[in-house]
């Protein structure tokens, strides 16, 4: 894999299968809070470890405080 498809395509947002967390964020129709709480869940071994972790959290927690049944 060349640098150009490296920065378009960053192991640290692909599967063991290939796929794309961006894929998973689009095939399930996620919301931008959604897709971020994700993209760092998956990230987080990768990149920034606790940081993104936190990161996950604050959407998380957006997320619960504007939930309604």
């Amino acid at each position: 894999m060349g640098q150009a498809e490296k920065l378009k395509n960053p192991e640290r947002y692909t599967g063991q299968s290939g796929m794309q967390v961006f894929d998973v964020i689009n095939e399930f129709g996620l919301d931008f809070y959604e897709g971020n709480a994700l993209k760092y869940l998956i990230r987080y071994k990768k990149k920034n470890g606790l940081e993104d972790l936190k990161k996950c959290r604050e959407y998380l927690d957006y997320m619960i405080a504007g939930y309604s049944e």
